[in-house]
């Protein structure tokens, strides 16, 4: 596993959130780049999950940002966020990675940017990457556990949200910007950016651009694992040391402005992505996609009356994206549509502090082509929410809230008779939740928190029909499955004394009417007709069903100092992550699948001066708790070192970095991908990067 040196409470290098840092604040985090990434802390301001900015919040929360960032930027937001406590990835080749949280993903975890949900394709597929490059990105909020509260029931893992500013909400005084490069070994991937930002009198604009490319990623052995080389046919072609049909192109921008006044500000953006990558899983097919943007963001603050604030967020979404066969367009699946979010804080009644809201969205997706999996369908949805914080003393603060959400969904099949006889659907989801945080003395504090979730199916739950090349089967909706309901409780203990950190919880989740891909045992081909198990074309046929599951598990994260010393600023910190889920199908007892094993990571870093230097080494256990005829994943152990300086030049801030990650070349698979056993992970790489903030 690729751990980077992730702070602003990555896993245990806890030591990465600066105690100054505000992390509501996405302005600008150049800043943070140089700040000192051991005055850090477990928990900040994380307004994904507290827009209250409690101090201290019941749902276990990460943030990445500053120079921890920069250090640690990725290509796929899932390889990037891989490591955090509880956070793996679905690991689709090095072009297209989803984060996992806690053993779930797709409609379960909500990704988020600026606070807005993103229209893609990438929950319906593993092989549809997310529209976004984590060049542009200023700051990362992951929330483990149940979201669903603010964000519906596809919150009911967790929830991703990213920033970047692209509407300034804060005043720009001046011109100011960054610049960054880096280069990378694995895949000779070459990346760079920049951003610049300005403002004159109530206004401010900004604009920033990215381009990437890379070849073939490098690996350290054969592409197929050893068990599944034993399956192949005897003449099968084994690539080996590289990856075949990885190598991408993504490039982009955005144009930004802003309007300010005393108390609030209004504004626009309009970002383009485009992409073309190939499909690690198939042979000759690539994936062309393009993304364009038009996003409104406004605040009204200091209101006199029974509202004091009030947050506007609003995206339309134009996506689309070609599956290109040999040079032949194959499938183009195209979602379009926008999403809102209104958000109201009111002021205190007695005790109480809290806001109330309203997310709404309208989604068209349609899937033409040779793997039309799915019908045309348009996807309507709202939601009204509430939450509360109650301080009932100094050491004890209770939060509640509710949220009901109506999604109505009608297809339209066409001519496609794979989907006559789809008929409208509609739900209406409940969700609520209760948490505390009491603080047993100036340095330990206890978190916990309970909700029940419901879930409404997706339109691909609903309506799929059609053969699936990314996961090798031929799914098969059911448009008579009801809605998903979740039970979750979570409990933390957290221990904050100066640079001696620890923060520990456990987690229940049950689940009743678990939507689940379950295979029938029967086969089919691309025309959906049954056939034997040995015929040309034979796919495992896959229903989505109801089940009864439950997940557990624990995350831990800890850090100390060892030494300190005044002499060149001289210090040697030591920190100690892990994780470890554990989830299973109770209608069968079989293991749900692509779970993330036991996982540790220790590492040591040493300072001096301004120079921050890292070792650390990453052990991740076999997995063997696999559903029947799925095939286990063996252990790994990947050592990794980084180092970064930040200095002046030309009365400009700098940074730059090197990192050497799996520098013993293992052969590394990760048991939450999909390819697992088809595609394993980069072998031994270095990158070097810089930065230049103005």
């Amino acid at each position: 596993m690729h751990y980077k040196v992730h702070p602003l409470s990555l896993a245990v290098m806890l030591a990465l959130v600066p105690l100054t840092a505000n992390a509501a604040d996405t302005t600008n985090t150049d800043s943070a780049v140089y700040e000192d990434s051991h005055e850090s802390t477990l928990q900040t301001v994380v307004v994904t999950a507290n827009p209250l900015k409690s101090k201290l919040t019941t749902s276990p929360s990460t943030v990445l940002a500053g120079r921890e960032l920069v250090i640690n930027r990725a290509g796929t937001l899932g390889e990037m966020l891989n490591g955090l406590p509880g956070v793996s990835t679905t690991g689709y080749g090095p072009w297209v990675a989803r984060p996992i949280i806690r053993g779930m993903d797709g409609d379960r975890i909500r990704l988020l940017q600026n606070g807005v949900g993103i229209v893609d394709a990438s929950s319906l597929s593993y092989d549809h990457a997310i529209p976004q490059n984590t060049l542009t990105i200023n700051k990362v909020e992951v929330v483990r556990g149940p979201a669903a509260l603010m964000y519906g029931g596809s919150a009911i893992g967790g929830v991703v949200n990213t920033f970047d500013n692209r509407i300034p909400d804060q005043p720009v005084d001046g011109v100011h910007g960054s610049a960054e490069t880096s280069l990378a070994s694995s895949n000779d991937d070459r990346k760079g950016a920049f951003t610049v930002e300005g403002g004159l009198g109530n206004f401010a604009l900004h604009a920033d651009a990215f381009a990437e490319k890379s070849g073939e990623l490098r690996i350290p052995d054969f592409a197929r694992s050893a068990r599944q080389r034993a399956l192949d046919a005897p003449d099968a072609e084994q690539p080996e040391k590289r990856l075949p049909n990885s190598d991408g192109r993504a490039q982009g921008g955005s144009l930004g402005g802003s309007y300010f006044w005393n108390d609030g500000y209004a504004g626009l953006s309009v970002s383009t992505f485009d992409s073309n990558y190939g499909s690690v899983a198939e042979e000759g097919v690539r994936l062309k996609m393009d993304q364009t943007k038009i996003a409104f963001a406004s605040e009204i603050k200091n209101i006199d009356g029974p509202i004091n604030n009030v947050k506007v967020n609003l995206a339309y979404t134009d996506y689309e994206h070609k599956e290109i066969d040999h040079g032949e367009i194959g499938t183009t699946f195209k979602n379009e549509g926008y999403e809102g979010r209104i958000e109201a804080h009111h002021a205190k009644i007695g005790p109480l502090d809290g806001m109330f809201g309203l997310q709404f969205s309208d989604t068209k997706f349609s899937a033409l082509g040779d793997e039309a999996l799915v019908p045309e369908t348009d996807t309507k949805s709202a939601g009204l929410f509430f939450l509360e914080n109650w301080a009932i003393s100094t050491p004890l603060t209770l939060s509640a809230g509710g949220r009901v959400d109506y999604t109505s969904l009608s297809p339209a099949g066409g001519s496609n008779p794979r989907f006559i006889g789809a008929e409208d659907r509609d739900f209406t989801a409940g969700s609520g939740s209760i948490g505390a945080v009491y603080k047993l003395d100036p340095f330990w504090s206890v978190t916990a928190n309970g909700s029940y979730t419901e879930r409404t199916p997706t339109f691909y739950e609903l309506y799929a029909n059609g053969p699936h090349a990314a996961t090798g089967q031929y799914l098969v909706g059911n448009q008579n499955i009801q809605k998903e309901k979740a039970f979750s409780t979570d409990l933390g203990l957290l221990f904050e004394n100066g640079p001696y950190r620890a923060h520990t919880s456990v987690y229940y989740t049950r689940f009743r009417n678990y939507l689940a891909e379950l295979n029938t045992g029967k086969f089919r081909n691309d025309d959906g007709d049954f056939v034997e198990r040995n015929d040309e074309g034979a796919l495992p046929e896959a229903i989505y069903s109801g089940v009864s599951a439950q997940f557990y598990g624990a995350e831990l994260e800890g850090k100390a100092r060892l030494w300190q010393t005044d002499v060149n600023a001289q210090q040697v910190n030591v920190d100690l992550r892990g994780d470890y889920t554990h989830a299973e199908n109770r209608t069968t007892g079989q293991a749900l699948p692509r779970i993330s094993p036991l996982r540790l990571t220790a590492g040591i870093d040493y300072h001096v001066s301004d120079l921050v230097t890292r070792a650390e080494v990453t052990h991740a256990w076999a997995q063997k708790r696999v559903p029947e005829n799925d095939l286990p994943t063996d252990g790994y152990t990947s050592f990794n070192m980084i180092a970064s300086y930040p200095f002046k030049f030309s009365q400009h801030a700098w940074l730059a970095y090197v990192r050497a990650d799996n520098i013993t070349n293992a052969n590394i698979r990760y048991a939450s991908s999909v390819l697992r056993d088809i595609a394993p992970e980069a072998g031994r790489s270095v990158k070097a990067g810089l930065r230049i903030s103005f």
